[in-house]
């Protein structure tokens, strides 16, 4: 029974939030609502609203915000609720004044491309690292339908979306019926799990490495060499190695009468044998 009391007393306490939020939503929304955030304190309970324009909440001499104070103790169960305002220093980067402020291009008539895609150009220049703008309901004719323009890293679910990306919404109310503007940015200073930067070795406390020289196999680029100068004093003797040369062969040539003589020699020595 207390368990179930404890998670009853935690879902009121969001839901009283909640409608917090849509009450000053709907209070400072020509001021460039940006978003609240509670905070519990031994002394009560303190709301900071985010807004683009500071004075039009405050008002003359605390006017609007002393009226809104009072608001939140009398219809509100806030345990002595403070508020206060808190300027927002870009807010290009904010969901929730950039989804206000397509809700209202397209009220004033705004093509609903030209609306989204001049949105999401406006919040990527102003540095952020992923958008999404999403536009649902009644945009050209009677049946509903959706567009989304979207840029850069986008996270759907998981921690990492819970973590890094901000949501905004609002609605826009026109003629032919209501259209949910959603806005997600991804801010540029997210790092993502996937994202590693190796640090240097001065930024670990490592001293820095020395410097060796690496000649890889087959560069071009070679140590020259040393050539070393010689005495003046001293002559060079320059050797020159001559080819060996090929010896020539004689040959002997026998006079033509010789010849002619052995061979009648050897005539009459046949015709000799022949007559014995």
């Amino acid at each position: 029974m207390s368990q179930n009391s404890t998670i009853r007393k935690f879902i009121d306490r969001n839901v009283e939030r909640q409608l917090v939020r849509e009450f000053l939503l709907s209070k400072t929304e020509r001021a460039g609502f940006g978003g609240l955030d509670f905070q519990r304190t031994p002394e009560g309970t303190k709301v900071t609203l985010s807004a683009e324009r500071v004075g039009m909440v405050i008002g003359r001499k605390g006017k609007i915000i002393n009226e809104l104070q009072r608001n939140l103790q009398d219809n509100f169960k806030l345990d002595n609720p403070r508020l206060e305002v808190a300027e927002i220093e870009n807010p290009a980067l904010n969901a929730q004044v950039m989804a206000s402020k397509l809700a209202s291009a397209l009220e004033r008539g705004w093509y609903f491309r030209r609306a989204g895609h001049s949105s999401l150009l406006n919040i990527m220049d102003a540095g952020a690292k992923g958008c999404l703008v999403v536009l649902s309901g009644k945009l050209t004719g009677s049946r509903n339908r959706t567009q989304k323009f979207q840029k850069g890293n986008i996270k759907y679910c998981g921690d990492t979306a819970l973590q890094f990306m901000d949501v905004g919404k609002a609605v826009c109310v026109k003629k032919l019926g209501t259209i949910g503007c959603t806005v997600a940015i991804m801010h540029a200073d997210s790092k993502l799990p996937h994202e590693i930067r190796i640090k240097d070795r001065h930024e670990v406390g490592l001293p820095p490495l020395s410097e060796v020289a690496v000649i890889k196999e087959g560069s071009e680029e070679l140590p020259e060499p040393i050539a070393e100068e010689a005495p003046s004093d001293e002559i060079l003797e320059e050797v020159i190695e001559e080819e060996p040369v090929a010896e020539e062969v004689v040959v002997e040539e026998t006079p033509v009468e010789e010849v002619a003589t052995d061979e009648a020699a050897d005539d009459s020595s046949t015709d000799e044998e022949a007559t014995e």
